[in-house]
Formats: C-alpha cells, structure tokens, sequence
C-alpha cells in the first residue's frame, strides 16, 4: 500500500489561507503551555505543517523551537509564518535528536497518519527526547472518527483521501503506561467539526 501523504498535503497547503480560521486550537494551546515550568524552553513539533498556531504561540512567548515536516509545500508555509522556527524538511520517522533535547513535543494532526506500529515507535522517541519533567501533546484519532473501534484505512478529508490508523484508546493508554508516560488527559474533543482525542503526557522528572 502506497501512501502519498506529501503530494496530499502538498495540495492541501495550497488552500490553507482559506481554510487556517477553520480549527481553533487557543485554549487547548493555552493549557498545554500552562503545564511548563520552564519560563523559555525547547520545542519540537513533529509535522508542524504551516507552524501555526502552535509553534508560533511559543516562538512569541521566547521559547526555542524546531519544526519537521516533509511536505515541501509545507515547509516553505512554515518558513514564511513563523521564520524563527528552525524547520527540517524530513519525515518524522527519520529523525534523530539526543535524548533530553527538549521541554516540550506535539505531534498535532499528524502521528495518526502513521501505521499503529509507528506511532507507538515515534511515542518510543518522543519519550526519549522529552526533558525529565517534559510534556507532549498529540492528537489521536478513534471510533469517533473512522467509526471502527480499530482502523487502518483511508478518509477524505478536505477533498483528499487521507490514511488514517489507530488502535483504542484503552491499548493507546497501555502504551503509553508501557513507555513510563503519565498521562495527563485524554479528551475527546469537537474541533472544526472534526472529533479527535486530543493527549497530554509528561515524563517524570525522576526518571534515571
């Protein structure tokens, strides 16, 4: 199965002026930011898309971020709105940072294209990448969205017929406990007419 999410999100970024009012993210950011201990810290924003509105709001609050995303379109859009934000023009799953690089991690409308398998490797690496005490946010999808308890297929979204993958979110919470994240929440939230589970987790900050 061949799955062409670059030249899709390459013909996405083309309406995303259009389309940018369509989801507003601002208390969920807001909550996710409150969390920090850290005044200004590291962020890495794994599929950041255009950089907004996330990385943007912390690039505006001083912290230091990096963006990946390996949909050129993309990446030029991240680079004219938010030209602080260092971006690597790279698929998610070939990446490497040192462990401990950084404060914070989203994965936001992105890790659920990946297959089940490599979403719960890039949660792996998050894990690792993540600062003692860091926190990740991602978005996953569930029933809500695809209608099945556990899916791997195909939804059109925006005119483009998009993959999708996840298993439930009790198998979800397992591995993350199995991967030693305390989940902060897990809520099923309505954004743009779009249901996801929207996901909060911490790394301990007395990890070895």
């Amino acid at each position: 199965m061949t799955i062409d999410l670059r030249t899709q999100y390459g013909r996405l970024a083309a309406g995303y002026d259009e389309s940018r009012g369509l989801f507003d993210m601002s208390d969920i950011i807001h909550d996710f930011y409150e969390g920090f201990t850290v005044e200004r810290g590291s962020l890495l924003d794994l599929g950041c898309g255009a950089g907004e509105p996330l990385s943007r709001w912390f690039v505006d609050r001083g912290w230091t971020v990096k963006g990946v995303d390996y949909t050129p379109e993309m990446v030029n859009l991240a680079r004219t709105y938010v030209p602080e934000m260092d971006v690597v023009a790279a698929d998610m799953r070939d990446v490497s940072f040192p462990p401990q690089s950084f404060d914070g991690i989203i994965s936001v409308y992105s890790l659920f294209h990946l297959s089940s398998d490599d979403q719960f490797m890039m949660l792996e690496r998050m894990y690792r990448w993540l600062d003692r005490g860091g926190r990740a946010l991602f978005t996953y999808a569930t029933k809500s969205y695809t209608g099945h308890d556990v899916f791997s297929g195909f939804k059109v979204f925006m005119g483009e017929e998009l993959f999708y993958s996840h298993r439930t979110p009790a198998e979800l919470s397992q591995e993350l406990d199995r991967i030693g994240f305390v989940t902060e929440s897990m809520i099923d939230r309505n954004i743009g007419g779009e249901i996801f589970l929207w996901v909060t987790v911490v790394k301990h900050d007395n990890v070895t």
